[in-house]
């Protein structure tokens, strides 16, 4: 019993295992040169899938991003260096090609509005907190409403006592 659970348990995660090796190993593509295959890498990672939006090139399989992974490999056989490469890229599919857009005054918004926001909540969770110290704080009673508590409370005691 012990055997055909271990044999089940090792073919499940060879299920998990193969595709993770066969992209490394299997890579058709890949320049035979290893310095610039792992130059291109490290280019790639910074760069977009257009398809899949918030994945670098490296890690999709969509068809455009093996495109785009071409074309960094052609331009690093070639000679060019990081900058001309995502300049490249840049002026073809635009500044969103890249996974950290420059700071400019179009992408400014994009780099601000999370300091935004947090300001907006602290700033909301104050003026509830300075909302709850009013409501919570005791207030002093007027005469008037002082003799009407009187007057109540009197009431009642009275009922009580009957």
């Amino acid at each position: 019993m012990k055997i055909i659970f271990r044999t089940i348990l090792f073919v499940f995660l060879m299920g998990f295992i193969t595709p993770i090796a066969y992209s490394e190993i299997f890579d058709p593509d890949k320049l035979k040169d290893e310095v610039l295959e792992e130059k291109s890498q490290e280019i790639m990672k910074k760069l977009r899938c257009l398809v899949c939006q918030n994945q670098s090139i490296v890690d999709s399989d969509a068809g455009h991003a093996k495109d785009l992974r071409n074309i960094v490999r052609q331009r690093v056989k070639a000679g060019d260096n990081e900058g001309q490469i995502l300049d490249y890229m840049t002026s073809r599919y635009g500044d969103w090609v890249l996974l950290q857009p420059p700071f400019m005054a179009a992408t400014a918004l994009l780099w601000l509005s999370p300091i935004i926001l947090l300001a907006f909540g602290v700033f909301i969770i104050l003026r509830h907190q300075k909302k709850l110290k009013k409501i919570s704080a005791p207030q002093n009673l007027s005469q008037d409403e002082q003799d009407q508590l009187k007057k109540i409370l009197d009431q009642k005691n009275n009922l009580e006592e009957e």
